[in-house]
């Protein structure tokens, strides 16, 4: 039976409607290096995986988990998964791209090697919804009124990601 060794809960703030997750020293700029994924909820090369969010004027909530040596049990609740294999040596980072790293340099239980990975996602077209009634509620988007409300919608679009070492 799979056991959760790690779980980290912090908002992310998409560039572009996208954040990477990777091995620290992955080069970004590498000829390996994923695209931005177009019609999908990630895209992944060797080391790296990009997040598509659905929207780039809130902050996401990101929740990562490490599981100890097998898959974890599949989650409920969420609208849309995505599955890879990622190379990582022992510790994960989360680029926010020009916002900077969320994550800089996660040390990972299971060490180096190729990790099973899992993301899912949820809330996202609620997210993009409740973001565009904003402009409908408030004439003004400087104003104290629509900060507030925008605050709290941050972190409604969610994200899962759960990793472990793969045999």
């Amino acid at each position: 039976m799979s056991r959760r060794v790690l779980r980290l809960e912090i908002p992310v703030f998409p560039e572009r409607m996208m954040f990477r997750v990777h091995d620290p020293v992955a080069d970004p700029d590498a000829p390996d290096a994923p695209a931005p994924p177009i019609d999908a909820l990630v895209s992944t090369s060797r080391d790296q995986l990009i997040v598509a969010c659905a929207q780039q004027h809130l902050g996401v909530q990101l929740t990562v988990e490490e599981w100890d040596d097998a898959p974890p049990p599949f989650s409920d609740g969420y609208e849309d998964e995505a599955k890879c294999v990622l190379y990582l040596r022992g510790q994960l980072a989360v680029d926010m791209g020009s916002g900077g790293k969320a994550v800089a340099g996660l040390r990972l239980s299971g060490g180096v090697g190729d990790y099973g990975v899992r993301i899912y996602t949820r809330n996202r077209a609620a997210a993009l919804q409740s973001y565009a009634e904003l402009f409908e509620q408030h004439d003004d988007p400087l104003s104290d009124d629509f900060q507030q409300a925008r605050k709290q919608l941050e972190g409604m679009e969610q994200y899962l990601l759960q990793l472990w070492r793969e045999s």
